[in-house]
């Protein structure tokens, strides 16, 4: 990576009139200071987990709905916010709705061929490398750590929110949420995290994507113990779009897996196999 280019320096507008909104200009500098950094990786998991544990949980279960469903309700009222704040960011910068007017990266500089075979690459890497970790990383370290973590669903297999629950109810759940979890919502975390918050750590040079993809992995407060093999089976997509300044790659790969996930998740169920 060039480091003497900064992906976000080609992002300044000039709007000499617009009064300075301290706030805006705080998010919006090239670099932002490392306890800045952290908070605006973390605080938004802590949230999700306060709107589960408050608001979702309950409702759901009153409803008699997979945890699921929860889960995908307190990342929405989450995660839609943060993209709603990340345009309005640009428009700030831009004087328009827009989000290159707030994210780096994304100015597409490898070429279409080059960035399918590095998301290819980077989809297979993540779905062998995951279920390969599964019983060798996830499942030792919740059963040392976390067996404490009570809320429904909690397990490290991964698919504990959907069980014991009718066939039809599950085919119901993941077809109300899929569009969501199965690629939107990852998408707005690779806006936010990959696209507004790595760029802006240029003063940790070749270590920003490490520190970038460890904050992102505890982010997920809810399933502590996948972190380290997040930072295994994450570690592909996040260098590359890091190093080639091109957030396709991670948006290939994250997003990308999630849908894939989803769609073999609703075949599955709608094959009669209820316990994925």
């Amino acid at each position: 990576m060039n480091t003497t280019q900064n992906p976000l320096a080609a992002g300044k507008a000039a709007h000499p009139n617009r009064r300075p909104n301290r706030f805006a200009e705080l998010l919006l500098a090239e670099k932002h200071s490392i306890p800045l950094s952290i908070a605006l990786h973390l605080v938004p998991g802590a949230l999700i987990v306060a709107v589960y544990a408050f608001v979702a949980a309950p409702l759901v279960r009153a409803i008699e709905y997979p945890p699921f469903l929860a889960w995908a309700i307190a990342l929405c009222v989450i995660l839609f916010p943060i993209q709603f704040g990340l345009l309005w960011l640009g428009k700030y910068r831009t004087g328009k709705y827009s989000l290159r007017g707030a994210l780096g990266y994304m100015d597409r500089p490898v070429t279409r061929g080059k960035v399918t075979g590095m998301i290819i690459f980077c989809l297979l890497w993540m779905f062998i490398v995951s279920l390969a970790l599964l019983p060798v990383l996830d499942t030792p370290i919740y059963n040392a750590f976390f067996t404490w973590v009570q809320y429904e669903g909690a397990d490290p297999s991964g698919v504990g929110y959907l069980d014991g629950f009718s066939q039809q109810m599950l085919l119901t759940t993941l077809l109300i949420c899929g569009p969501f979890t199965g690629f939107i919502l990852p998408l707005i975390e690779e806006y936010y995290f990959r696209g507004f918050l790595l760029p802006r750590l240029p003063q940790l040079g070749n270590w920003a994507p490490i520190f970038n993809m460890f904050l992102f992995s505890v982010y997920h407060f809810w399933a502590p113990w996948t972190v380290v093999s997040k930072l295994i089976f994450l570690f592909p997509g996040i260098w590359l779009a890091y190093k080639k300044q091109d957030i396709r790659i991670s948006i290939g790969m994250h997003p990308g897996s999630a849908a894939l996930a989803t769609v073999i998740g609703i075949i599955a169920i709608s094959l009669g196999y209820t316990s994925l």
